[in-house]
């Protein structure tokens, strides 16, 4: 298997490269940007398994060149860096697509731990033949392996939204626990890979995702069940009239 590359854009040249080298060490191939502008630019050369990118640069912000990258690749993953600790920041890196979120300063093993287990989670797994794959929810049909949400009232087709592989993922599962609880610990342990303030911040953000898909849809609801995680209700003709 080949090493995997890392875009780490990062304007303290210091801390830059001592990350880089650290990456290096462990068999990753990186390639190191001092700014937004030219981390874009790296981006567009090249071939990226994850990207680190710092929060606070000049020219153009990690917020912003995360944006800018994930208008060209919506799956590569993308771990911030900040030392920002607000919650509102944190809040805005989840919607723009963040895979995970580290504050400064912070113990480069556990940057280690985090890379690695993002890897692992976006790595492609075959899915067992006998799992289903699509799933029909009222007006929609999702289709899992494409990940593609069709809107067909009345069987006639609407229109169709490609979701990303976390919005998947999340939407099958609540299809495979139609009108049950689905605990946030566990979606947050399988698809995000632990359970914790941020990754709990992140699904909220990915669970209002869904929502929009689904509105169309007056019959289909996802509501909060406090203390214990999330509902998809799917409604008969008579309750939602």
């Amino acid at each position: 298997m080949p090493n995997q590359k890392i875009l780490l854009v990062e304007d303290d040249q210091n801390f830059g490269d001592v990350l880089r080298s650290y990456l290096e060490m462990h068999d990753f191939v990186v390639t190191l940007a001092q700014d937004g502008e030219e981390g874009l630019i790296s981006f567009k050369k090249g071939q990226f398994d994850l990207c680190i990118f710092d929060v606070m640069m000049p020219k153009k912000d990690g917020f912003t060149l995360a944006a800018d990258v994930r208008e060209l690749n919506k799956e590569v993953p993308i771990i911030f860096l900040t030392a920002k600790t607000m919650k509102e920041d944190v809040l805005q890196g989840f919607k723009i697509g963040a895979d995970d979120y580290i504050s400064k300063p912070f113990n480069s093993e556990e940057l280690l731990l985090r890379i690695k287990a993002i890897m692992k989670r976006s790595g492609s797994k075959p899915e067992p033949e006998e799992e289903i794959k699509e799933f029909t929810l009222g007006d929609y049909h999702f289709n899992f392996p494409l990940r593609i949400l069709t809107y067909q009232p009345n069987g006639e087709f609407d229109s169709k939204d490609k979701l990303s592989p976390k919005e998947a993922q999340l939407l099958k599962m609540f299809c495979q626990n139609v009108n049950d609880i689905l605990a946030r610990s566990e979606a947050l342990t399988k698809i995000w890979g632990e359970d914790n303030y941020f990754t709990a911040r992140s699904m909220d953000v990915f669970v209002t995702k869904l929502r929009k898909y689904l509105k169309k849809d007056n019959k289909l609801e996802i509501v909060n069940i406090h203390g214990n995680g999330f509902q998809l209700q799917v409604k008969t003709e008579e309750q939602s009239s």
